[in-house]
Protein backbone atom coordinates (compact mmCIF):
# COMPACT_ATOMS: atom_id res chain seq x y z
CA UNK A 1 0.00 0.00 0.00
CA UNK A 2 1.36 3.51 -1.12
CA UNK A 3 1.86 5.97 1.33
CA UNK A 4 0.04 8.67 -0.77
CA UNK A 5 -3.09 6.29 -0.86
CA UNK A 6 -3.10 6.79 3.22
CA UNK A 7 -2.95 10.49 2.69
CA UNK A 8 -5.35 10.81 0.40
CA UNK A 9 -8.21 11.55 2.83
CA UNK A 10 -6.38 13.24 5.27
CA UNK A 11 -5.63 15.90 2.40
CA UNK A 12 -9.08 15.81 0.78
CA UNK A 13 -10.52 16.95 4.49
CA UNK A 14 -7.60 19.78 4.60
CA UNK A 15 -8.46 20.63 0.94
CA UNK A 16 -12.51 21.19 1.84
CA UNK A 17 -11.78 23.54 4.69
CA UNK A 18 -11.76 27.26 4.38
CA UNK A 19 -8.93 27.98 5.79
CA UNK A 20 -7.05 26.23 3.01
CA UNK A 21 -9.27 28.49 -0.11
CA UNK A 22 -8.30 31.10 1.63
CA UNK A 23 -4.56 29.85 1.92
CA UNK A 24 -5.16 29.34 -1.88
CA UNK A 25 -6.35 32.75 -2.74
CA UNK A 26 -3.29 34.64 -0.88
CA UNK A 27 -0.79 32.11 -3.04
CA UNK A 28 -2.26 32.75 -6.44
CA UNK A 29 -2.39 36.58 -5.79
CA UNK A 30 1.85 36.02 -4.48
CA UNK A 31 2.51 33.63 -7.39
CA UNK A 32 1.30 36.44 -9.64
CA UNK A 33 3.34 39.29 -8.38
CA UNK A 34 6.12 36.98 -8.74
CA UNK A 35 5.20 36.26 -12.46
CA UNK A 36 4.93 40.10 -13.21
CA UNK A 37 8.21 40.84 -11.78
CA UNK A 38 9.88 38.46 -13.87
CA UNK A 39 7.70 38.44 -17.16
CA UNK A 40 6.93 42.68 -17.43
CA UNK A 41 9.59 43.98 -15.44
CA UNK A 42 12.42 41.20 -16.32
CA UNK A 43 13.44 40.12 -13.02
CA UNK A 44 13.93 36.81 -14.47
CA UNK A 45 18.05 37.41 -14.36
CA UNK A 46 19.71 39.45 -11.80
CA UNK A 47 21.83 42.27 -12.99
CA UNK A 48 23.91 42.90 -10.04
CA UNK A 49 26.41 41.18 -8.00
CA UNK A 50 26.40 39.73 -5.06
CA UNK A 51 23.59 39.10 -2.07
CA UNK A 52 23.51 42.92 -1.67
CA UNK A 53 22.90 43.78 -5.15
CA UNK A 54 20.27 40.95 -5.96
CA UNK A 55 18.28 42.46 -2.59
CA UNK A 56 18.69 46.20 -4.00
CA UNK A 57 17.46 44.72 -7.33
CA UNK A 58 14.57 43.20 -5.68
CA UNK A 59 13.40 45.98 -4.06
CA UNK A 60 13.61 48.39 -6.24
CA UNK A 61 11.24 45.76 -9.05
CA UNK A 62 9.15 45.59 -5.57
CA UNK A 63 9.09 49.89 -5.19
CA UNK A 64 8.38 49.86 -9.03
CA UNK A 65 5.18 47.49 -8.35
CA UNK A 66 4.04 49.25 -5.80
CA UNK A 67 3.83 52.32 -7.28
CA UNK A 68 1.95 50.73 -10.42
CA UNK A 69 -0.76 49.73 -7.80
CA UNK A 70 -0.46 53.13 -6.08
CA UNK A 71 -1.23 54.93 -9.67
CA UNK A 72 -4.42 52.75 -10.01
CA UNK A 73 -5.92 53.70 -6.43
CA UNK A 74 -5.49 57.52 -7.93
CA UNK A 75 -9.06 58.27 -9.55
CA UNK A 76 -8.65 59.51 -13.12
CA UNK A 77 -9.73 63.25 -13.64
CA UNK A 78 -12.85 63.51 -15.59
CA UNK A 79 -12.29 64.96 -19.58
CA UNK A 80 -14.32 68.84 -19.25
CA UNK A 81 -15.98 69.03 -22.45
CA UNK A 82 -14.34 71.39 -25.04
Amino acid sequence: MSFRFMASPRRERFAATDAYAISRRERKKIEMLFAHLKRILGLDRLRLRGPNGARDEFHLAAAAQNLRKLAKLIPMPEPRPA
